[in-house]
């Protein structure tokens, strides 16, 4: 079963303007990610995915392959869509781009879901919280699965609410999502076209389009989990933990 890595790289970010270009550490953003995805062992090809010449021509300096797509997406769901659509493969890990401590075996992982089972389309991970004061944060979002793992629903809210509590409980008993997603890709195709739920509107999840229209996200837990880059106050504390591992 031919799995392939695919990592969309937006150039205009909202908090953090053109961060898979940035260059700090003498490697680009994005060509840390790339090269970690390219540890993985299961996928047979890593391909980024842009709507930038920038990015096209970075890629290019450090041997990615790397393919324009439009720039009119609203999601890196369907910037990888479309790219999927034109790659031989059964199954599609959906890597971010600005994740550029991702753990190889975590790519792995994501491919494993969906080789090893047949009645689910879609697979992603999650895993355990270090402190309670991050099941607040509606930043970091939540999940709740059931016990064969499969998801019962994701929130920016504290879930499951610990009534005795008052709200949030004892860490173990949270999980929080991690943003790297596998699909097979006629299912990712099919997510493409189903309309916005209500939910997905509200909690700004898109992953809620899929429970919505009543399909299954299987999970896997894993116990390596780092934060994407979203600002460029994360950019300097990677950039510093990145150069004293290099010394």
């Amino acid at each position: 079963m031919k799995v392939v890595a695919v990592i969309p790289a937006r150039y205009d970010s909202q908090r953090f303007p053109g961060k898979v270009l940035a260059k700090e550490t003498g490697k680009y953003l994005i060509q840390h990610t790339y090269e970690r995805a390219r540890l993985a062992k299961i996928p047979s090809e890593v391909v980024v995915a842009t709507d930038s010449e920038k990015v096209m021509r970075a890629c290019a300096e450090f041997g990615a392959r790397c393919v324009m797509t439009s720039a009119e997406h609203a999601s890196g769901t369907d910037r990888i869509a479309e790219v999927a659509r034109g790659l031989d493969a059964e199954i599609i890990v959906n890597v971010q781009g600005d994740e550029p401590e991702i753990d190889p075996a975590n790519v792995d992982t994501l491919a494993r879901l969906l080789i090893d089972t047949t009645d689910c389309g879609m697979g992603t991970l999650v895993a355990e919280f270090d402190e309670a004061s991050q099941v607040s944060d509606p930043n970091i979002v939540k999940a709740v699965v059931d016990a064969k793992g499969y998801a019962i629903y994701f929130s920016r809210s504290p879930i499951p609410y610990d009534r005795m509590a008052g709200g949030v409980g004892e860490v173990k008993n949270y999980l929080r999502h991690l943003g790297a997603y596998a699909y097979r890709k006629d299912f990712l195709l099919k997510i493409t076209e189903m309309a916005q739920g209500r939910l997905e509107q509200i909690e700004k999840l898109e992953q809620l389009r899929v429970l919505e229209n009543g399909h299954k996200i299987l999970t896997a837990k894993v116990g390596h989990r780092v934060d994407g880059i979203d600002t460029a106050g994360q950019y300097a504390e990677f950039v510093k933990r990145y150069k004293e591992r290099s010394q």
